[in-house]
């Protein structure tokens, strides 16, 4: 059998100490890709991130599955991945896809290059005053306010206008702020997973009863969806537009503008969820990606088409 990793972290893995509340997401995925991969030859192994290098011995291949605290150690996160490709082991996305995808300002490459998106102001910090001129600066009541390097929607806040921060609050790193947008508690936040460059399946995910955040761990759940082919479009605009070729997976999740059109809210290429429940064949397309990608080595490369725009270390 050819080991595969499942990096995960200390509150995503089963185990005697507490877990995230969303862990239960991390055992699903498991639970879907296990069996497929059985089949092909492949077996699964969980592992921490953390884990002495020495424990990833025998693996051929890691995938970047619930390492959802990585955003509060992303220097440490990525000098890990980079000692583990150094080590001969293919990393799923490769740590130059990490280094780009870590911090949200890949989503300004991403307009320039054609890609319909949010609008964005880019603060190295925000206060009270701020978030007010901000509402004026996007003619808007509301907006929301989101951490550069952040995943889970955790840090993230909505303020409006009768509901500002304490004068004496800061967000206290760097942020981006965004009108908010009510076609995401009126019509959801759509996900389009991508595997080899494919389109997988869609996700409509829905925000739960009074919250705006679609994420499981403030109530949000998910819907089978069938995207149209504009909006599918839409999606694979933005998959092309990235700056690198043959990523083994993409998640691509988009929210409607009033004008109608889909815009990027993220395109998540690290260790995105999959919502395996949405598609029974995803751990058999997996798997078969993977054994091809073993047997030619491939990795992801940049895009000839972007090669230029790429940002350095």
């Amino acid at each position: 059998m050819i080991r595969i990793g499942f990096l995960a972290c200390a509150a995503t893995l089963p185990g005697d100490g507490p877990r995230r509340g969303d862990a239960f997401e991390h055992d699903l995925e498991v639970a879907a890709l296990r069996p497929a991969f059985e089949t092909a030859g492949l077996e699964l192994c969980e592992i921490d991130w953390r884990a002495p290098l020495e424990e990833f011995d025998g693996i051929s291949l890691i995938l970047l599955g619930t390492a959802w605290d990585y955003q509060d150690h992303p220097d440490v996160f990525l000098a890990k991945l980079e000692a583990l490709a150094a080590r001969g082991i293919q990393v799923c996305n490769p740590p130059e896809v990490v280094r780009w995808n870590a911090e949200k300002r890949y989503l300004e490459e991403l307009e320039t290059r054609g890609a319909t998106s949010v609008p964005t102001l880019w603060r190295p910090d925000i206060d009270r005053a701020g978030i007010e001129a901000a509402m004026d600066h996007f003619g808007t009541d509301r907006v929301v306010v989101k951490r550069q390097i952040g995943a889970g929607g955790l840090g993230q806040h909505s303020f409006s206008r009768d509901n500002l921060p304490d004068k004496g609050w800061s967000m206290g790193r760097a942020c981006m702020i965004q009108p908010f947008l009510p076609s995401i508690v009126e019509e959801g936040e759509y996900t389009f997973v991508f595997v080899d460059g494919a389109f997988s399946h869609g996700v409509l995910k829905r925000a739960g009863e009074g919250e705006y955040r679609i994420q499981s761990l403030y109530g949000g759940y998910e819907c089978n969806y069938a995207p149209d082919p504009r909006d599918l479009a839409r999606a694979e605009a933005v998959v092309a537009a990235l700056p690198f070729a043959d990523l083994l997976y993409c998640r691509i999740d988009m929210a409607r503008l009033p004008t109608g059109e889909l815009a990027v809210m993220e395109a998540e290429a690290i260790e995105p969820y999959l919502y395996p429940e949405q598609s029974p064949d995803l751990g058999q397309r997996l798997a078969q990606t993977i054994t091809a990608r073993l047997a030619n080595g491939a990795v992801a490369a940049p895009n000839p088409s972007t090669r230029a725009a790429l940002r350095q270390p």
